[in-house]
């Protein structure tokens, strides 16, 4: 069965270093299949490829988008799914589930043919849970050792929206983050739904989310 894997090993630069020139897969021999190599607190973490139902949920979220987009050509934001997220600032490096840019970036960015974006390039995030990684993409936990997770980096460097989905079916929703503090690397929660609800994204979005084929992952 495939789990996630935290590295502690001896490299010959810093897991980001590597992770930005593009080193760090072919140096751990990651195998072409869609596992997902991120720096997450300066560490490198190994994660598998997501099944179908997780892949799902981006799907429908990047269909909604289009929807919008359909409804009204001027409509200003695009999704995009999986892509290199360089986060310099903190020395951290994610594959978010899916970003959401303006249209002008997404231009920008297609022409350039960019290998990463940055936070500042970014008006939302998306993170879909999986049993192996949810707590990298969920608030960090309060005790006597705070790790930081993706969470807390992306309120660092100022993504302004954060839409996470847990599909754990002990906290089973969607909660939409916004607000982020930088000095505290922390978010307001904006929104909140259950799984079945309606997912409605307020300005500058206006976008409706259909939850309903969205469930737990297997326990």
């Amino acid at each position: 069965m495939a789990v996630e894997a935290t590295g502690h090993w001896t490299l010959p630069d810093s897991p980001y270093a590597m992770w930005v020139r593009g080193e760090l897969d072919e140096y751990l021999r990651i195998p072409d299949d869609g596992t997902r190599v991120e720096v997450i607190g300066g560490e490198f973490v190994v994660s598998p490829a997501p099944v179908y139902a997780h892949a799902g949920i981006p799907s429908d979220i990047q269909e909604s988008f289009l929807a919008a987009r359909l409804a009204d050509p001027g409509y200003p934001w695009r999704a995009v799914q999986a892509i290199n997220l360089d986060l310099v600032e903190i020395g951290d490096g994610y594959i978010p589930d899916m970003v959401v840019v303006s249209t002008e970036t997404h231009a920008e960015k297609r022409a350039e043919d960019s290998l990463h974006l940055h936070p500042h390039d970014l008006e939302l995030v998306v993170e879909v849970t999986s049993s192996s990684n949810a707590r990298h993409d969920r608030r960090p936990m309060f005790g006597r050792q705070v790790k930081p997770t993706k969470w807390s980096g992306y309120a660092r460097t100022g993504v302004p929206y954060y839409l996470l989905v847990d599909r754990d079916h002990r906290q089973l929703g969607v909660t939409l983050f916004g607000e982020p503090n930088r000095g505290e690397g922390t978010y307001e929660v904006l929104g909140e739904w259950k799984f079945g609800e309606s997912v409605r994204l307020p300005e500058p979005f206006d976008v409706e989310i259909s939850t309903d084929a969205w469930k737990a992952w297997n326990a």
